[in-house]
């Protein structure tokens, strides 16, 4: 009760003292070099800092921005240690990314409208995410970064990425070619619950080459966190040990598992360098970048605190009773412990190569191109037990009986974005773009099983023996049991464009369209090679799959986008603007193995024809909002209301055959609210924050939206979804509120202290609680710094999550799964859980 009445408190005082300002305002007549703009951060005459956004691919200040926008600038990002995407989300109306560890991707929700992407990309999402000009398809580490802008609302109009739901752009700081620079910086910090330290190490250096002509800027750091995850039950060797012995005698377990400690750490290093041109009217600049991200485990645990909830239309469960002995997880596991049996390693390695060029036609308009290549190699490994368990094949029977599933894939991507840009003047400014993007991959994926196909063997001598005949004669040193690959690719065309007329210094219109075109297309096969055909047609040691295993499907489509924007200015102190837009996201194919057709015996992890592919979503998005500045900009803010109405909207689900994650269509949704965000400068001490409220739920009937319920559980209606049921992923109530207090000491030094909370009410696991999902509950965290700052100097000392909150972030399957099988526990149910407290130092050098 003392935990919810402080929330509200905190949420209170984020409504009234709210965010990281973000105002919409009238566009400058003339625009300026966005690339040239992009490194810069002006001060006014008032002597506050102005942040120049170019979201409207125009340089204008964030105050006249005529776009709904937010941006964090660097040294917001420097001070209150955000590295990534997942931090941006504390402190941005309207986005919401839940904290899911170094394994995965980021999955951004903006405006209740979900995102996200398979193994670590963010491949097709309802939020386009750029680095400069850059289509981004990965998580990205903030180095030397400029700032971060965040469009809120579909802006296909401007942008060659189709965006559903809004944009997000990291903007670097670009090479100067007129001085050196260099950084360094060197965090070191301490998790509660790990046995060991933190730390970040980068640096940044700019080299002027031919003054005012040619430079050269590179950057690079290492991420390496300890992680606070661990695995006490994980076997010593697979198909030799057991990995559920007797639990009374400590001897058996010692012989049989060990404890993988902190699995959920992270090295992350990387690379960027940009080689710069100024030739005056021509100014190229061409970029490298390299990421590479590496994880022992998944950060989610083994349900500890788990209750049952009744299901609306499910088996009915004991309402609030543990799921678990005592509320612990599975095996008594604690709150930062799961029960895998192997480790669950990832390894990201991300290639890029980009030109950003931008030319001066005459004094009519400026060409801008965006040209990039990206190659990835994704491996990752996987706990297969579970999921056998489920299907019930009895390898459970085989008292070594533990697998994995590892998978690897190479996603290549190309992209061209043209854009012109007018720069004649008058009235009317235009943008004109063309955009094409190439998407490929091949994943190849296998379960494997030690010991078991002997086993297998030694128990199928024929009738009365465990299994029949099933196994006879098979041989399979490697314990494969099933493979499946993939091969994908989309193709996407745009055009766009938008025209802004000036009908008074005051008052502008604006107008935009865009046609787009994709098709998609996935080849795919499985084959079990325990099986009798499967022995046939992949023998040992041959892995391959026979022709007539391969199955193909494709989908493509076609349409327009359109926006209407009116703003006014009414006086410098207050600026208002409504947007009429429409956004889409593409459709395309689920990276899953089609099904053989009718389904063969045995075990089948594939998709049905009507899982195969998934078509575009849409959204029309009606929004109004007011910005103002009050006594000499010492309080400053924003408050915006929208409608969002989201029809064929893409969801996660999951095929009947395996449970694999896919993208599934239902037929509509809306969402609604109001976001606001304030700033009040008191001399010393500066206040900021901001509150949103969300309403995001169906507007129409959705039978099966909620797919992979486990069998024993898949009574008629079970995933069934409905009108009027709340959309998963985001809380109805978030908001922050940060507090900074300089105060000057001797010799040009300045001490900082900042204090910063956010806080967000609860979520849903899947749509309206259907298919067994559960209400996460809502919560808060605080971080505060102590920073003195002399010179080229600063030194600080740190803490985020102060008060080591435990807050559950996202549910790993669902209850119906904490069950055994013949005896074997299935431990796959579990809650993705927030970093705990972590206490460290940093150092920052600038020269």
């Amino acid at each position: 009760m003392i935990d919810r009445a402080r929330m509200r408190l905190q949420l209170l005082s984020a409504t009234i003292l709210s965010g990281v300002l973000m105002t919409p305002a009238q566009a400058q007549q003339q625009p300026v070099a966005e690339t040239v703009a992009e490194g810069t951060q002006d001060t006014d005459p008032q002597g506050s800092n102005e942040i120049v956004v170019t979201a409207a691919r125009r340089a204008v200040s964030l105050q006249t921005a005529p776009i709904n926008i937010s941006a964090i600038g660097g040294a917001d990002l420097e001070s209150k240690r955000l590295d990534d995407i997942g931090d941006i989300g504390l402190f941005t109306p309207g986005l919401t990314v839940p904290e899911t560890g170094p394994r995965t991707a980021n999955s951004i929700v903006m405006r209740g409208i979900t995102s996200g992407g398979p193994d670590g990309t963010n491949r097709s999402t309802a939020v386009g995410v750029y680095l400069g000009e850059i289509p981004l398809y990965v998580d990205f580490k903030f180095l030397d970064i400029n700032r971060v802008e965040t469009l809120l609302g579909p802006q296909g109009t401007l942008y060659g990425l189709g965006t559903l739901a809004g944009a997000i752009r990291y903007i670097p700081n670009r090479p100067n070619f007129s001085k050196i620079e260099a950084e360094g910086h060197v965090r070191v910090y301490d998790v509660a619950h790990s046995r060991g330290l933190g730390s970040v190490t980068d640096a940044t250096i700019n080299l002027p080459i031919i003054a005012d002509k040619v430079a050269l800027r590179v950057t690079g750091g290492y991420y390496r966190d300890p992680g606070f995850m661990d695995s006490p039950f994980l076997v010593r060797q697979l198909g030799v040990s057991l990995p559920q012995p007797n639990f009374n005698d400590p001897a058996a377990v010692a012989a049989n598992l060990r404890r993988g400690r902190d699995l959920n750490d992270e090295q992350t290093y990387s690379v960027r360098a940009q080689l710069g041109f100024d030739f005056g009217w021509l100014r190229p600049t061409f970029s490298y970048i390299r990421q590479d991200t590496k994880t022992h485990g998944v950060q989610t645990n083994g349900g500890y605190g788990a209750t049952y909830k009744s299901n609306a239309n499910g088996v009915a469960f004991p309402d609030g009773q543990c799921v678990y002995a005592n509320c612990r997880g599975v095996l008594g596991t604690g709150k930062y412990e799961n029960g895998g049996r192997v480790e669950q390693p990832s390894h990201r390695k991300l290639d890029m190569v980009a030109a950003e060029v931008e030319a001066d036609i005459g004094s009519i308009a400026q060409l801008v191109s965006a040209t990039a290549y990206s190659n990835q190699k994704l491996h990752t490994q996987s706990d297969i037990a579970d999921l056998l368990l489920d299907l019930d094949y009895d390898y459970e029977l085989f008292p070594a009986f533990a697998g994995t599933t590892t998978s690897d894939s190479d996603p290549k991507q190309f992209n061209q974005e043209l854009r012109l840009v007018s720069t004649h003047g008058g009235p009317i400014n235009w943008i004109i773009g063309g955009f094409y993007n190439h998407y490929k991959s091949y994943t190849f994926s296998a379960e494997r099983i030690p010991g078991f196909p002997e086993f297998g063997a030694a128990n199928s001598t024929g009738r009365g023996s465990l299994y029949g005949t099933l196994y006879q004669g098979l041989v399979r040193p490697d314990g494969l049991e099933y493979i499946s690959f993939t091969d994908t690719y989309t193709k996407e065309y745009a055009t766009f464009g938008e025209a802004t007329l000036h009908v008074t210094p005051k008052l502008q219109f604006t107008g935009g369209i865009r046609y787009y075109s994709y098709k998609a297309f996935i080849s795919g096969a499985t084959d079990t090679p325990l099986l009798s055909g499967g022995r046939r047609r992949t023998p040992y040691p041959l892995i391959q799959f026979d022709p007539s295993r391969v199955r193909t499907g494709s989908t493509k489509d076609d349409g327009f986008v359109y926006k209407a924007n009116a703003s006014y200015e009414f006086s410098p102190a207050l600026f208002a603007y409504a947007t009429y837009s429409t956004g889409y996201r593409i459709g395309g194919v689920n990276r899953v193995a089609p099904c053989i057709t009718p389904l063969p015996p045995g075990q089948n992890v594939c998709a049905l024809p009507n899982e195969l592919a998934y078509g575009p979503d849409k959204t029309s998005n009606y929004e109004i909002g007011v910005r103002y500045s009050l006594f000499n900009r010492k309080l400053q803010g924003s408050i915006d209301l929208y409608n969002i109405d989201w029809t064929n909207l893409q969801l996660g689900s999951q095929t009947k055959n395996g449970a694999v994650g896919i993208t599934a269509n239902a037929g509509g949704a809306r969402s609604r609210g109001v976001e606001g965000s304030m700033s009040l400068a008191l001399g010393k001490l500066n206040l900021s924050g901001n509150y949103t409220y969300l309403d995001a739920k169906l507007t129409q009937d959705a039978p099966g939206l909620i797919g992979g319920i486990s069998s024993s559980f898949d009574i008629p209606g079970a995933g069934d979804a409905f009108d009027g049921d709340r959309l998963p992923g985001s809380s109805r109530h978030a908001g922050s509120i940060t507090a900074v207090y300089s105060v000057p000491l001797p010799e040009n030094a300045d001490l900082t202290l900042l204090w910063s909370t956010a806080a967000r009410s609860n979520t849903y696991s899947t749509t309206g609680l259907r298919g067994y999902g559960e209400a996460i509950p809502g919560y808060s965290t605080s971080r505060a710094s102590i920073t003195y700052k002399k010179g080229i100097w600063e030194a600080s000392i740190f803490s985020n999550n102060i008060f080591d909150k435990y807050a559950v972030s996202r549910v790993a399957n669902d209850y119906t799964m904490a069950r055994a099988n013949d005896g074997v526990l299935i431990r796959s149910y579990g809650f993705g859980v927030i970093q705990p407290r972590t206490v460290g130092a940093e150092v920052r050098v600038h020269l």
